[in-house]
């Protein structure tokens, strides 16, 4: 008679996309950290893209900065997490990737877009970004509106 052993590994269930919990342990440390990055970023691009628009159009673009900054992070994010590496670069560089919930596939250009969207727009009421903390995959209410998970790389 054979007899197999069942650790605590075998009984976790798994998360959404069939992707084991174990890929969600230590994300939100990890997360807040590559936000950082990524917003300095961000303000690097938008702040050159600025400074270049200054100099072509003789100081008539100084009343574009406030919408630039937005319009930069729609495509840094949505370009970034849809291609393949499947993350930001601040993201990568805290061992991250974005997948879709239902699949664990590469998040398409609009799921990453919208996901920027809503994840700017979270900031402006910062007690939702407190969902994480009850949700049993760590996904933030952003990452649930836009069918998205946010686990370690493998």
């Amino acid at each position: 008679m054979a007899y197999t052993t069942t650790t605590t590994q075998d009984l976790r269930p798994a998360g959404p996309a069939g992707l084991p919990l174990g890929m969600v342990d230590g994300v939100r440390r990890r997360r807040i950290a590559a936000v950082a990055l990524d917003l300095v970023l961000v303000s690097i691009v938008a702040f050159g893209l600025w400074l270049a628009l200054l100099v072509l159009t003789f100081g008539l673009s100084l009343v574009i900065l406030p919408p630039l900054f937005p319009f930069v992070a729609f495509f840094y994010n949505g370009l970034t997490v849809s291609g393949p590496s499947m993350a930001t670069p601040g993201m990568r560089l805290c061992g991250l990737e974005l997948r879709t919930d239902a699949t664990g596939a590469r998040v398409p250009f609009l799921n990453a877009a919208l996901h920027a969207v809503l994840f700017y727009f979270s900031w402006t009421v910062p007690p939702i970004l407190l969902v994480s903390l009850v949700t049993r995959d760590k996904r933030c209410l952003h990452d649930m509106l836009s069918g998205v998970i946010v686990v370690r790389r493998l």
